[in-house]
């Protein structure tokens, strides 16, 4: 299997071709968000982090800002500072351009303030946008494709539907050769033995757990026990009863292939192949920045109750595991695995659907929620307090 993507100098392959525009700062996200409304071809990542937090969490943030400046589905990025923000813009813009994509930087107190950096970032955004403009697609085989997965809003349909049909997805793209992410370390509670086995050395096994007590740890600190915010309201309208619960159907996303490894929040993939686990949280902004910044190309979510929201730089596709939503929010989700819960498919004719529909968005076919700019809610995941 193909698809058709944008080569870049780094040799990766992209499924989009946008200039990313990178505030440094949530200080800054004003003055970029003028700008990416101004200029065709612009996303925006508009976060709320980069100042007044402890070292390690600035630190995460700048490796994250980095990971999505890296992203292949950016052809060039402007950055946009503020001039005093805590993160490492230097590092971010030095980073970006080693990867050979054209980077450009203002700093909206040297240019005199808001209304100056604004008509700075058109400019350089417009000469990106221009400069990047007649690259072509390219064929490229599946094995270059890497894929992250979630499932969010489930319900019961989401475990015996949606999630096997991405799990049978992540399956046939580990047997090509291709790379595959999965995430939410809060929904592995109960079920990490089960992932444990499937580990490939001892030293993962060992990391799976790890992750898992680290993330509880967390909760616990704060007087909490995380079981108590997990299955949400949500999800136990929607039939889940317990955390354990929740988890075994969350699992089953990841398909049936030894887990080669654990990657941090902030890292990204450079030459990963093969099924891996990034820790991250199970919120929709945090954990979809998270595997846009690892130098995911797309997403396959699962969803019972219906999750309509994107991405702005990595196509989130929407499989729907309950057949009542799916006709509810028919605009909103991409593919219906309700039909699995019907009896009119099979998971694998779905899962075949579902391989075929990201090769189709890995070359250039809009999801539903890039259609309509659904895509904003952008987050970094960090440990500390700001202060």
């Amino acid at each position: 299997m193909k698809f058709k993507g944008f080569y870049r100098a780094d040799g990766k392959v992209g499924a989009r071709n946008l200039v990313g525009v990178i505030p440094s700062v949530i200080c800054a996200n004003d003055v970029a968000q003028a700008i990416v409304g101004q200029v065709q071809g612009c996303v925006g990542f508009f976060h709320h982090q980069g100042c007044c937090q402890l070292p390690p969490d600035l630190e995460q943030v700048t490796k994250t800002l980095i990971g999505l400046g890296c992203s292949p589905n950016l052809g060039a990025v402007l950055v946009v500072s503020i001039g005093c923000e805590g993160t490492d813009h230097e590092s971010l813009v030095r980073t970006v351009a080693a990867t050979g994509k054209p980077v450009e930087i203002i700093r909206i107190q040297d240019l005199g303030g808001a209304s100056r950096a604004i008509a700075a970032g058109i400019d350089l955004a417009q000469k990106l946008c221009i400069a990047i403009s007649g690259e072509q697609r390219e064929d490229a085989d599946i094995s270059r494709a890497i894929m992250s997965i979630k499932c969010g809003a489930s319900d019961t349909t989401s475990g015996m539907a949606s999630n096997c049909v991405i799990g049978y997805v992540a399956d046939r793209l580990v047997d090509a050769g291709a790379t595959v992410v999965f995430g939410e370390t809060t929904e592995f509670l109960g079920a990490e033995h089960i992932l444990a086995r499937r580990a490939a050395n001892r030293e993962i096994e060992k990391k799976i757990y790890e992750i898992v007590e680290r993330m509880e740890k967390r909760a616990k600190s704060l007087g909490c026990d995380m079981r108590k915010g997990q299955p949400t309201p949500g999800n136990i309208e929607g039939g889940l009863s317990s955390i354990e619960e929740k988890s075994l159907g969350a699992i089953a996303k990841s398909g049936t292939r030894p887990i080669q490894g654990i990657l941090e929040y902030p890292e990204m993939i450079t030459t990963q192949k093969g099924l891996w686990i990034k820790d991250t949280p199970g919120r929709e902004p945090e954990i979809l920045t998270g595997m846009a910044a690892c130098g995911a190309q797309a997403m396959l979510f699962s969803t019972g109750r219906g999750a309509p929201q994107g991405f702005p730089s990595m196509p989130v596709i929407k499989i729907c595991g309950n057949p009542e939503t799916y006709e509810r929010m028919s605009h909103d989700m991409d593919l219906n695995a309700g039909l699995i819960i019907n009896g009119q498919k099979t998971i694998e004719q779905v899962g075949e659907e579902a391989l075929a529909k990201l090769a189709a968005v890995l070359s250039g076919e809009m999801t539903k929620n890039e259609t309509i700019k659904y895509f904003h809610s952008v987050d970094i995941y960090t440990l500390g307090p700001v202060i």
